[in-house]
């Protein structure tokens, strides 16, 4: 189901540069707020971090957006329905309700045709898109992650040079990497999305993409957090409100 669709286009690198968000899990880590919204609609300074990502992604000259909605979607419809954002096109896609994240990006492939960025809809950060794009053609690459520094409570990536290699439950140091989101994918992808709604990205697909030598890691050493839990919100909340939030880039 197609929630709805402005009529702005901008063109990237010859093509129509497509980012895709993953807006549609139950974000039961913060359960505090996300029982009354969807995770991507919990505000940062008066703003959905959904508003936050797809301004990242803007500043970049990036206005297309597919945003894959599951739990509580019909608030995202509500929030474009009433704020019209001047320069975006916007399609809100009913991804399901138990859709796993490989599954989202799965029911979105015939919004696609070429060369498209995937991020989750719970992080922000200082990424230049436009050097992650430009690394990502230069490999020509099937598929890259942004690595980045990670806090102590998540798992890391092995990497080889610019490669994916493995993928490791504990955290092993401050040299260690982790999967941050932030993706470039070629069509192809689809292909590594087999099984249905239930396809975990992070699993499987990649995991796969890593032993073929088919996912490189776009190295981003500068700001990058998620908001997780209640406390993740209050940091950012307290980031937004300095003189420079570090993720501001627009």
């Amino acid at each position: 189901m197609e929630y709805g669709n402005k009529l702005f286009i901008i063109k990237k690198y010859g093509i129509l540069m497509k980012a895709v968000i993953l807006a549609g899990g139950y974000g039961t880590r913060i359960s505090e707020e996300s029982h009354l919204k969807p995770k991507p609609m919990i505000e940062i300074g008066g703003k959905p971090i959904l508003w936050h990502i797809m301004k990242i992604y803007s500043a970049h000259k990036i206005n297309e957006f597919i945003i894959c909605c599951g739990y509580k979607g019909e608030q995202i419809k509500e929030h474009f329905n009433k704020f019209d954002y001047p320069g975006w096109n916007v399609q809100l896609v009913d991804t399901g309700l138990e859709t796993m994240t490989g599954g989202r990006i799965k029911r979105i492939q015939n919004h696609i045709d070429d060369t498209f960025c995937v991020t989750y809809g719970d992080g922000v950060s200082d990424i230049d898109i436009n050097n992650l794009i430009s690394f990502h053609k230069e490999k020509k690459s099937l598929a890259t992650l942004t690595a980045i520094h990670p806090p102590e409570r998540f798992g890391v990536l092995e990497l080889s040079g610019e490669y994916v290699t493995e993928f490791h439950e504990k955290h092993s140091g401050e040299s260690s990497w982790i999967n941050g989101g932030f993706f470039v994918f070629e069509p192809e992808v689809f292909d590594y999305l087999k099984d249905g709604d239930l396809t975990i990205l992070e699993r499987t697909p990649l995991e796969t993409l890593a032993k073929e030598k088919k996912l490189t890691a776009f190295k981003h050493s500068g700001f990058w957090y998620p908001m997780d839990t209640l406390r993740d919100k209050k940091h950012l909340e307290k980031l937004w409100a300095s003189e420079n939030p570090p993720w501001k880039v627009w």
